[in-house]
């Protein structure tokens, strides 16, 4: 059932129980994303509404290697994981989210583009195991290698599915398609026809996604540009993920998370032969 959307104006915010959403609290969701706080960047203020939600991450947070732990005074990935995994359950208690609603696939964070085969069928067998109306997740936008391994799940996912998939639901996290290279927060890379509905947070909702966002003390250094008074949601589109989301170079193109746009897109051609999703007489294939 499509639900019409509303740009609300900042002076005038409705409520967000009260704007018209591209999914309705009352359905069953899946909420699919790649990092501990990636539920919060995109949905904070809209995660304690739903009334049957369960919230899955596809890493647990923590890079096999690099200075990550230790800046977070943890002496191994193990730890700096637990400790992600504690920030979740107190950001989520904030919206009334317990803990029994959360679940992990535990693959590296950083590392989740090298098992997408095997990342879509894992969520293909929880979305079997939820039966959700609609799945909340990444756009596919260059922004993190791991939202865009997870998008790639997600669709990869819905298309295997025997029966009647749920409707995608994007939530904006960030791309690298800014004006002279910059990082793009909390807005989509523009897709023709296929439109944004932005939320624009009461005063009230603004001080719980703060405390979210708060509780997520490790990743304050990350989560530093991103803002509490918007959140924003579009159906997802049909993606071809063997090509670039956007001219230019990629987000991750331009940082050392271990992987480049290229080999991405290389590994996801791979996965949608694996997947058997791949377009007949060519190496690359779409989700719809």
């Amino acid at each position: 059932m499509p639900f019409p959307c509303i740009d609300a104006c900042i002076d005038g915010a409705l409520p967000a129980s009260r704007q018209q959403l591209p999914f309705d609290h009352s359905q069953r969701a899946l909420v699919v994303v790649a990092h501990p706080d990636d539920e919060t960047i995109g949905a904070g203020a809209q995660l304690g509404r739903i009334n049957r939600i369960r919230i899955l991450h596809t890493t647990d947070g923590a890079p096999r290697t690099g200075p990550d732990a230790e800046a977070a005074g943890c002496t191994t990935a193990a730890a700096y994981a637990a400790l992600r995994r504690t920030e979740l359950e107190r950001a989520l208690a904030l919206a009334g989210v317990a803990p029994d609603r959360l679940d992990g696939l535990g693959f590296a964070d950083q590392g989740a583009s090298y098992h997408l085969a095997a990342l879509t069928r894992l969520v293909m067998h929880r979305i079997e195991d939820e039966r959700p109306d609609v799945v909340l997740t990444h756009a596919y936008e260059g922004g993190h290698p791991d939202h865009d391994a997870t998008a790639f799940a997600v669709h990869a996912a819905c298309t295997l599915l025997d029966g009647v998939a749920p409707r995608i639901v994007e939530m904006a996290g960030y791309h690298g398609a800014g004006g002279e290279g910059g990082t793009v927060f909390q807005d989509f890379l523009p897709r023709p026809g296929i439109p944004a509905c932005t939320v624009w947070l009461d005063p009230e909702d603004r001080v719980l996604k703060r405390r979210m966002l708060d509780a997520h003390a490790s990743q304050a250094r990350t989560l530093a540009p991103f803002r509490d008074d918007v959140e924003r949601f579009r159906p997802a589109p049909a993606y071809d993920f063997t090509r670039p989301p956007h001219d230019g170079p990629l987000n991750y193109d331009r940082f050392s998370w271990g992987i480049t746009g290229e080999r991405w897109r290389a590994l996801a051609a791979e996965a949608l032969r694996t997947l058997g999703l791949a377009a007949s007489g060519g190496e690359g294939g779409g989700c719809p």
